[in-house]
C-alpha cells in the first residue's frame, strides 16, 4: 500500500441537529461519530489522520487529544475549501489522500480498505466511493459516460432532471493523488447555487485534463448514510447496534430479542453468554462467558466474570 493519509471533514455546525454541541461529537453506537470514523480509517492502514474542525472546534480538539492532527476551517465555504485548509500540513507529501466525513460513522474499515486498494490498482488520479440509493434526493449524482467512466458529480441543487434521475450517488468519500490535488483545488470556483467551493468540481476538472477517475461502490448503501438530523442519527444508531449484535451472535453470544437489546460497539462479551430483553450494555463493559444478563439490566463500564447471572439491575463503573 502506498502512503495513505486520512483527512476527516468535521467542521460543519449541523444546524438541523438543533444542538449546542458539534455534530460530530454526538454518539452513534456509544461512540462519537468522529471517533467511529477515526477508528475505521486507522484500522484501514492510514499513516496519518487529520481532522478539519470548525464549529465547536475547541471541543472537538479537546476530545481528540493526541489521537489525530487538527486544522481549523474558520469559515464553512464548502468541501473544497475545507480540504484546502490541510494543504500547509501536507506540503511535500506524496501518495494518497483519503478524504472522508466526520458525520458518516457507518463506513466500515473493510470498505475504506477496498476503496484505497481500488484507487491504487486503477492508477486513477481520483477514486469516488459511490452507492446506489433507493431515494437519492439530496445527494450528489455520479454521472458516467457510455463506457461507464465517471465524468462528473452533480449536486442536487445544480442537476438537470435527467441527471437527478440517476440513483448512483456520491458518498462524499474520495481518494486523491497528492500533490496533484492541491493544483486542482486552487482552480475551483464557487460559481454554483450555494456559492461554495465544491470538492466534487475536481472530478470534472480531472476528466477534462485527460486523467482517469474511477469509482468504487460500497457493498451496501447503508454504510454511506450521513447524519444531519436527530432522525438520521437514530437510523444510524439502529444500523450500528444491529451490526454489533450480529457480530456478537456470530461469536457465540445468544440474544433472545435483538430488537429489544442495546449494546455499545465498545462492549466485550464472552461466548455462551445469554442476553435477555431489556438489556443495555454501555461504555467499556466486559462480560465473561456463560453469563445470563437480564431481563432489564443496564450496565455502564462494568467488568463481570464468568457464569454470573443478573437481572433487573443498574450498575456503573
Amino acid at each position: 500500500m502506498k502512503n495513505t493519509i486520512a483527512l476527516i471533514l468535521a467542521a460543519g455546525k449541523g444546524t438541523r441537529m438543533k444542538s449546542k454541541f458539534p455534530k460530530v461529537l454526538h454518539k452513534v453506537g456509544g461512540v462519537p461519530m468522529v471517533e467511529q470514523v477515526l477508528r475505521a480509517v486507522k484500522a484501514a492502514g492510514t499513516t496519518r489522520q487529520i481532522v478539519v474542525v470548525g464549529f465547536g472546534g475547541e471541543q472537538v480538539r479537546d476530545y481528540l487529544g493526541e489521537r489525530a492532527e487538527t486544522v481549523v476551517q474558520q469559515e464553512q465555504l464548502g468541501t473544497g475549501h475545507a480540504v484546502l485548509q490541510a494543504e500547509p500540513l501536507l506540503q511535500g507529501a506524496s501518495g494518497t489522500l483519503l478524504v472522508t466525513c466526520g458525520d458518516t460513522p457507518l463506513v466500515t474499515t473493510e470498505t475504506f480498505t477496498a476503496l484505497i486498494d481500488c484507487h491504487e490498482k486503477s492508477g486513477a488520479a481520483a477514486t469516488v466511493l459511490t452507492a446506489h440509493m433507493p431515494d437519492p434526493t439530496g445527494y450528489g449524482r455520479v454521472i458516467r459516460d457510455d463506457k461507464g467512466q465517471v465524468v462528473k458529480i452533480v449536486e442536487q441543487k445544480d442537476g438537470t432532471p435527467e441527471e437527478l434521475a440517476v440513483d448512483e450517488v456520491n458518498a462524499g468519500i474520495y481518494c486523491f493523488d497528492m500533490p496533484l490535488l492541491w493544483d486542482m483545488l486552487h482552480n475551483v470556483t464557487n460559481d454554483n447555487a450555494q456559492g461554495e467551493y465544491y470538492l466534487t468540481d475536481i472530478i470534472g476538472m480531472l476528466v477534462s485534463s485527460g486523467r482517469v477517475v474511477s469509482a468504487f461502490a460500497a457493498p451496501s448503501y447503508d454504510e454511506t448514510l450521513g447524519v444531519n438530523s436527530r432522525q438520521q442519527m437514530a437510523e444510524a444508531e439502529q444500523i450500528m447496534r444491529r451490526r454489533k449484535l450480529d457480530q456478537l451472535m456470530a461469536d457465540g453470544v445468544s440474544i433472545i430479542d435483538p430488537n429489544n437489546t442495546y449494546v455499545d460497539t465498545t462492549v466485550t462479551i464472552g461466548r455462551d453468554t445469554v442476553l435477555y430483553p431489556g438489556t443495555i450494555l454501555e461504555g467499556q463493559t466486559v462480560i465473561g462467558e456463560d453469563c445470563h444478563i437480564g431481563p432489564y439490566v443496564r450496565m455502564t463500564n462494568v467488568q463481570m466474570g464468568d457464569d454470573d447471572h443478573v437481572q433487573f439491575m443498574y450498575a456503573h463503573d
